[in-house]
């Protein structure tokens, strides 16, 4: 009944009235993308209401920023800011000024490589399998009974006899600990300052820090000595913040404490007392190693005092080193200097030069009798003691280095070449010094590595740390291929696989970088014929991995890539399955990366689908669901890059290839049907909608490999959408049959739909998809034409028999509102002419031209859902549904409202009945029916739309009371 009064609809004039009316604008100067000028405003009062305020700017604009207005031209953050910082908001004075600015060019910038970021790798190289021991502090009652009467003199003699207390007994030596076992007791030395600090148990924490200082003269396992002096400056650090916090909170005066950029004369007489007998108390410490390390944790505490404090200790610490004797504990007491003054006083680099020509006038005795004989007793070879140097005199060298100057930093190197046997220098000056500096003079230094001696320190590291420089910066253009001959001359007579690889690794970058890849191909080869033997690339995967990532960081034209003869016999090295598939995730996300335009190179595509090939294959049952999307995603990116131009038939067959090598891959296969369908389009485009007998045998061919490959998805609604989307394409393409046959799949397929589905890892319902999903096809059933051996809409009555014994929520009215879509469907198929068609498809309104047997099952259908809809709204007149059926009856009144005639009585009534039980219960949305009943009173004014008017008076709005 619902459809026999239909309302006719002229989709054209309906159209033209719903466009906005089009009014002819002067912009003059105005472009809405046109910057807008900024203006600067000084208001005195923001006020929103009647604001009255006196505004001044510098440039003037015709165009307001409407944001900008609401303010008055004033920003409230600003303003908030400025009244709770007023002296922040006050113009800095010029001697403020220009200590600022000689702060900031004398700081530390974030150029400067931190300590603790060769912390981690020192501990990780550093390492013994040998028995180490520890001196512990067991605490003494000694000096405890001190009392509040007590004179002054008795305290401090009480505290002297604290210390003394430390070298009578009071500690306990444990031998034949592991390097775990020692690391973990230092650990519970830096709680135990920490515990001792906070229960004000001062001179143990710096009884504490003493002992571990003395740990540092110890080399009895010198080649754990670089982690130890790391694990023991972690507490002295501790212990010179402690000192510096403690004496610091003391200056608070009246709450308030001391400004970053705080003076001697801004401390009290207090602060400075505590801080002078902190001072003492070191001085006090008979032994020179820990009393040069404690005095240097606290070296920050001098600010308290003078202002020449810092500069005035900095040099008597350097001269405190030259009475340490063994050269290794020296240059690392040397590197702590240089850490605690680049912290404190990084301005103050002449002391950090004297102390580095202090090391260099020393530097002989790394090479005399007591050393060697050290070594002799603990079995350690030259070549290993000299790298236990580096960590120390490389960070020596970046601290001096740092914002050097050119003329410093070629004295340091000319001194340096004056020293015999100056390999460990020379290495630990191109691991500091500029990039660019050593760039600019490679051959000199290529010339230096050659003189050096080989017995000393190995010229591969030399090599290795010249080519990390040249990374970084490029020689001058007529050195660089003399300088790439003579380092892979030393390179490649490497025996040992692993320093072949270690030195191999850095200098592909720079052979990339500069040459073509007939040079790259040679490297290759030659790593190749290196780690081939003894499967020696076993050992070595890392460094292969990053060979392969620099040379497709500089060679990202695959053709090219693939044309260097050894490039995929190098990926054949990578035999382990995990770090295969990375490399293989390596290539193929520079290629996304990369390349720019469609490819149907043969070279590329076999190559690439190799790779692909060993991706896919590394997915299994245990392999994780993101693992599988980065794989997808990786193989999608390719399949999207590859066309074959016209040759529709070349490219198919790609896609059906793709398809069976890429069998597990659910995304792949998504990705494979869309590129398909795109295929089938992309003809119909071709041939301009008119197939010849060829291309509609190719355009068959295209759909049947999507029907094929849709149901292998394990995914409901991709294989619904995908239904829905292929039978599109068959439609558009005049291939009904095949059209017919994916929306027959599409609905035979709606009744296994789950009551929940996944959605990104959780468990939802799936009504709401479903609901989206059957409006879009009620939409394309619009323009599919009847099958003439199966009756009048078969796939709208097919579809209609699967909703009604699908099983719903009991608490859910989508059923109904599907019901409610069907209307519309169905009214709009009423109409003489369809809204929208299919080119060069008929739809039912051709096929049919308004015949009235058509029309007359037309409202049946209409009948057997309008009665559903209004059993399911009498079964909501429960309490508990009340709101439910305000909301459906609102929605049913508004179907009827834009697709019924309401010049019909009876079709006018009931709409003003489901108004009236909208609102019955007080669940109605009083603003929605506003809008509502206003936008019946437009209608009421426009042409055959004068009922409106009636049945708006027989509207009434429940009011909110």
């Amino acid at each position: 009944y619902f459809l026999r009064h239909a309302r006719s609809r002229n989709y054209a004039s309906e159209s033209e009235v719903c466009k906005l009316e089009c009014v002819p604008l002067d912009f003059g100067d105005y472009h809405p993308l046109k910057p807008i000028t900024v203006t600067e405003s000084k208001t005195k009062k923001m006020n929103r209401k009647g604001s009255t305020s006196s505004t001044s700017s510098s440039s003037s604009s015709s165009v307001m920023d409407p944001l900008s207005s609401v303010l008055d031209g004033t920003d409230p953050l600003s303003l908030f800011a400025a009244a709770a910082d007023p002296v922040a908001a006050a113009p800095p004075t010029d001697g403020a000024r220009r200590r600022r600015d000689k702060d900031e060019s004398s700081a530390v910038g974030s150029d400067f490589e931190p300590w603790p970021s060769k912390r981690g790798e020192i501990l990780a190289r550093y390492t013994t399998t040998e028995k180490l021991s520890i001196n512990l502090y067991m605490g003494s009652e000694k000096g405890k009974a001190t009392t509040a009467g007590s004179a002054v003199s008795e305290k401090v003699r009480t505290r002297l006899e604290e210390l003394d207390d430390l070298e009578e007994g009071s500690q306990k030596e444990l031998l034949n600990l592991t390097q775990q076992d020692y690391m973990n007791r230092i650990e519970e030395l830096n709680q135990s300052l920490k515990d001792a600090w906070s229960s004000d148990q001062k001179v143990k924490a710096l009884k504490i820090v003493i002992q571990c200082s003395k740990l540092l003269s110890d080399t009895t396992v010198i080649q754990f000595y670089p982690s130890k002096f790391v694990l023991i400056t972690d507490i002295l650090d501790t212990f010179g913040r402690l000192v510096y916090e403690r004496i610091l909170s003391m200056c608070v005066d009246n709450r308030v404490s001391l400004p970053d950029n705080f003076s001697p004369e801004s401390v009290n007489d207090t602060a400075k007392e505590t801080c002078l007998n902190w001072f003492f108390k070191i001085a006090s410490i008979r032994e020179l190693i820990p009393r040069f390390y404690v005095e240097a944790a606290i070296l920050k505490c001098n600010k308290f005092l003078s202002k020449t404090g810092i500069s005035e200790c900095l040099p008597r610490l350097t001269s405190m080193i030259r009475g340490i004797g063994d050269p290794l504990v020296a240059v690392y007491a040397r590197a702590y200097l240089c850490r605690v003054g680049m912290e404190v006083a990084p301005q103050l680099k002449e002391s950090l030069n004297k102390n580095f020509f202090d090391f260099l006038l020393t530097f002989k005795q790394i090479h005399g009798d007591t050393v060697q004989n050290q070594l002799v007793v603990q079995c350690v070879e030259i070549p290993l003691y000299l790298t236990l140097y580096s960590p120390a005199i490389d960070w020596i060298l970046q601290c001096i280095a740092y914002h050097a100057p050119d003329v410093l930093l070629t004295e340091m190197m000319e001194r340096c070449k004056k020293l015999g046997n100056n390999a460990l220098l020379l290495n630990s000056v191109m691991s500091a010094f500029r990039a660019e500096f050593i760039a600019a003079r490679s051959m000199d230094f290529i010339g230096m590595i050659k003189e050096c001696d080989e017995s000393g320190f190995p010229k591969h590291l030399l090599f290795r740390s010249l080519g990390l420089n040249l990374a970084l910066a490029d020689p001058p253009e007529n050195d660089r291929l003399q300088i790439l001959n003579e380092a892979w001359k030393v390179i490649t007579k490497l025996k040992n696989p692993q320093d072949y690889i270690n030195c191999a690794e850095v200098w592909v970058e720079y052979t990339c970088r500069h040459f073509t890849k007939r040079e790259v191909n040679t490297v290759l080869a030659d790593v190749i014929k290196h780690m081939t033997p003894d499967r020696a690339f076993e050992d070595a995967y890392p460094q292969l991995q990053s060979i392969i990532q620099k040379v497709i960081t500089y060679i990202y034209d695959f053709a090219l890539l693939f044309s260097v003869e050894k490039f995929l016999p190098f990926l054949d090295m990578f035999q382990k399955e995990s770090v295969r598939v990375e490399v293989c995730k390596c290539i193929m996300e520079s290629f996304i990366k990369h390349q720019q335009e469609v490819t149907k190179d043969p070279v590329i595509l076999n190559a690439l689908l190799h790779i692909c090939k060993t991706m896919h294959d590394s997915v299994n049952a245990l392999t994780l669901e993101d693992e599988k999307r980065t794989l997808a995603a990786l193989i999608n990116g390719f399949i999207k890059m590859v066309s074959f131009g016209r040759d529709f038939e070349q490219q198919l067959s790609f896609y059906v290839e793709a398809r069976s090598m890429f069998c597990n891959l659910e995304p792949v296969l998504v990705q494979l049907i869309h590129s398909v369908n795109q295929l089938a389009m992309e003809t119909r485009r071709v041939m301009k909608g008119n197939h010849s007998r060829k291309t509609a045998a190719f355009v068959r061919a295209c759909v049947a490999f999507c029907f094929i490959t849709i149901p292998s998805l394990s995914s409901i609604f991709t294989r619904l959408n995908l239904y829905l989307h292929s039978g599109q394409v068959a439609l558009a393409n005049q291939c009904l049959s095949q059209a017919d046959a994916f929306f027959k799949a599409a609905v035979s397929l709606v009744p296994e739909v789950p009551k929940m589905i996944s959605v990104d890892g959780k468990m939802r319902p799936s009504d709401a998809f479903l609901l989206e999903f059957l409006c879009n096809f009620f939409s394309t059933l619009l323009v599919v034409p009847d099958h003439p051996e199966q009756g009048v809409l078969f796939l709208v009555r097919g579809l209609l028999n699967v909703i009604q014994d699908y099983t719903w929520e009991d608490n859910s009215d989508d059923k109904v509102r599907i019901y409610t879509n069907v209307l519309h469907l169905l009214s709009a198929m009423t109409q003489e002419a369809y809204i929208y068609h299919v080119d060069k498809v008929d739809s039912n309104d051709s096929l049919y031209g308004g015949d009235s047997k058509f029309l007359a099952e037309i409202n049946k259908l209409s009948e057997t859902v309008v009665s559903q809809i209004l059993d399911h709204l009498k079964t909501l007149g429960k309490e508990e549904t009340l709101k439910r059926q305000s909301q459906l009856a609102l929605y049913f009144f508004n179907t009827i409202l834009a697709h019924g005639d309401l010049r019909n009585n009876r079709l006018n009534q009931l709409s003003v009945n489901l108004w009236n039980l909208a609102q019955k219960h007080g669940f109605a949305d009083t603003k929605t029916m506003v809008k509502t009943l206003e936008y019946i009173k437009r209608r009421s004014k426009q042409l055959e739309m004068s009922h409106f008017t009636d049945l708006a008076l027989r509207l009434p709005l429940q009011s909110r009371t």
